[in-house]
């Protein structure tokens, strides 16, 4: 994950997804290149077309906040890909002049501390889980281990999402649209790769899956980024079905990397039915309902 082949390539596909149209810029209909031209860009962010093209390049070394503010509103970059950007620059050259990142790596490892375990086990009607930026699935309550059960099925490999999406059977029934699914476990990951660019981890995981999918390697290569915290997720479940769950995911404070995920059901819905005899499912599999921190 060079970082000069980084900024490149995100950049490039950034700006070839945008038509003249879209910004405001008439189209003569003999461009030989998608989406808008350098000179295009540049004019937009109000910087010259030599430097755009030394950004371009990959050498965002010595960019200053605003002028990566400029880059991001020509190129019409959403929360994600603006961070995005920024994590990039930051990896160039360290400025200290950019926003601090949200979050930073979690070490190979980690372990929840017993509070935090004890915090999981209270919450007794919803599945709560904690993971980093990679996909580990690094600690969970009694409900959490039960709706993710598929990725404890090898007690060998460590839980992770990445390698349970693309690397399973039991994912294309988990997920009711794994192409969704697949989409946002490698966006994900293409946004912790520019947060966190030294991430060993991280680098080895990506090589795994690059090998071992073409799926995969045909997402990575499209540097589409995302940011997790909320939303509504469709999952069918081996045991009780169809599930419709909101998400909400929160930074754990004086925890780097690491936030904690918490699923709930619409009151009085068919999946708060199924929560509840997935809870007494879970209470006859010692195994499912074992902690596993």
């Amino acid at each position: 994950m060079d970082n000069r082949t980084s900024v490149r390539d995100f950049l490039v596909s950034r700006r070839s997804r945008i038509t003249p149209e879209q910004v405001g810029l008439p189209s003569d209909g003999r461009r030989r290149v998608a989406g808008l031209r350098r000179g295009e860009v540049a004019g937009l962010a109000g910087v010259s077309v030599e430097y755009y093209s030394k950004l371009e390049r990959g050498d965002l070394a010595g960019a200053s906040g605003s002028v990566l503010e400029a880059v991001a509103r020509a190129l019409r970059l959403d929360d994600a890909e603006r961070e995005h950007l920024f994590d990039l620059a930051r990896a160039a050259n360290g400025s200290s002049q950019l926003p601090a990142p949200r979050r930073t790596r979690t070490v190979r490892g980690w372990q929840p501390r017993p509070s935090l375990q004890w915090a999981l086990d209270a919450i007794h009607d919803a599945p709560a889980a904690v993971g980093n930026g990679r996909g580990d699935l690094l600690a969970v309550n009694h409900l959490g281990r039960a709706l993710y059960c598929d990725l404890y099925a090898d007690p060998s490999v460590p839980p992770n999402f990445s390698r349970f999406t693309f690397l399973t059977e039991a994912a294309r029934r988990f997920y009711t649209d794994w192409d969704y699914y697949a989409d946002m476990t490698v966006a994900m990951l293409r946004t912790e790769a520019g947060r966190n660019p030294g991430d060993r981890a991280l680098h080895e995981l990506v090589g795994e899956l690059s090998t071992r999918s073409e799926e995969f390697r045909r997402r990575w290569s499209s540097h589409d980024v995302r940011i997790h915290i909320t939303g509504t997720k469709h999952y069918h479940h081996p045991i009780v079905g169809d599930l419709t769950l909101a998400y909400d995911t929160f930074d754990l404070a004086g925890q780097p990397g690491v936030a904690m995920t918490v699923y709930t059901a619409e009151p009085g819905s068919p999946t708060t039915a199924a929560l509840r005899l997935l809870a007494s499912w879970a209470a006859s599999q010692p195994g499912v309902a074992a902690n596993i921190a």
